[in-house]
């Protein structure tokens, strides 16, 4: 094949996990795909490919030192923290990133995740499986507590396309929604932007939707929740790093947030252990909100055709420039 590229996938199992498979990219080069990749082992996997994708194996300078001919690296994720992005533009390597892919998706899981909160859906769904509501002297048992959900205030920590969308929900649930954002977006009436501290103090649920920097690191902590109505409830469907989880599993024991609902944690998989984990009232999924079939096959759409692109002298979704 003419200008035929080398093309290295490190971790292709979780969008593909038996449903899809980058076969697309046949049409530019070899391609060799592995399930997973540990980092030490980056890389040797890389050799001498020009087109790298990956989802969290890391592209650090030192991997990039030792593989020079590599082109480019096309993050199967919106998120890019993997990658040493100042390095790859000092040595012209291009790096692409998926955005927005997953919008919908992680909305709705955002409202999964609040609504088993207040419905508690798994719990009465798991107590008839065990014979109560046939042993139940009414037509409807009552074991666990219910809220609406109209009426509450939600705030959204960031307001990309995720927290947008989001809004857009709560707002359909006759939910108030108080957003803190650098700058305030045109357009959004019915919503009031406003400081932090206002959204802490405000809000019946809080939702995480920013990207993880050194500066927001760890912001959801002790002093923050001190901040916050007692009695109220935090969704994290962005990074777990946003959250002290040993000040989050106190807060939980002591009542002070009701429910922790969370899609992600500082560790995946947690392998070492998180406070989060045997918490009361946490309710914790294992980062699938991307995941829906629907979800990763706009994400492959997206990957290909940046590969594509870039084969072709284009650049789209480039974080490099």
């Amino acid at each position: 094949m003419e200008n035929s590229k080398k093309i290295v996938v490190l971790d292709g199992y979780t969008l593909c996990a038996g449903e899809l498979n980058f076969d697309a990219l046949r049409a530019f080069g070899d391609v060799t795909v592995y399930d997973r990749a540990a980092q030490a082992d980056v890389a040797r996997l890389i050799g001498d490919a020009q087109i790298v994708l990956t989802n969290k194996a890391q592209i650090t300078a030192d991997v990039m030192e030792a593989c020079p001919q590599m082109e480019y690296v096309g993050v199967t994720a919106t998120g890019y923290n993997i990658v040493d992005v100042a390095e790859a533009k000092r040595r012209g390597i291009v790096v692409t990133n998926a955005p927005a892919y997953s919008t919908q998706a992680v909305a709705q899981h955002t409202f999964a995740l609040l609504l088993e909160s207040l419905n508690r859906v798994g719990a009465y769904s798991g107590q008839v499986r065990g014979g109560a509501w046939q042993a139940s002297a009414d037509f409807c048992f009552f074991s666990e507590p219910m809220e609406e959900i109209a009426g509450k205030t939600i705030g959204l920590i960031g307001f990309g396309h995720i927290g947008q969308s989001v809004a857009k929900i709560a707002l359909a649930f006759g939910m108030n929604v108080l957003v803190c954002v650098p700058h305030p977006k045109a357009g959004w009436d019915d919503v009031r932007f406003v400081t932090l501290d206002e959204l802490m103090k405000g809000s019946d649920v809080v939702s995480l939707h920013c990207p993880l920097t050194e500066e927001n690191r760890r912001m959801i902590d002790e002093k923050a929740i001190a901040r916050m109505k007692p009695g109220m409830r935090i969704i994290n469907t962005a990074r777990g790093g946003l959250v002290d989880e040993s000040a989050m599993a106190a807060a939980l024991e002591s009542g002070r947030v009701a429910c922790y609902m969370a899609d992600v944690l500082s560790e995946e998989p947690p392998v070492h252990g998180s406070p989060l984990l045997e918490a009361k009232h946490a309710i914790l999924t294992p980062h699938v909100a991307w995941a829906p079939l629907q979800t990763r096959r706009r994400l492959m759409k997206i990957v290909v055709g940046n590969v594509e692109a870039f084969v072709k002298g284009d650049q789209i979704n480039v974080v490099s420039r």
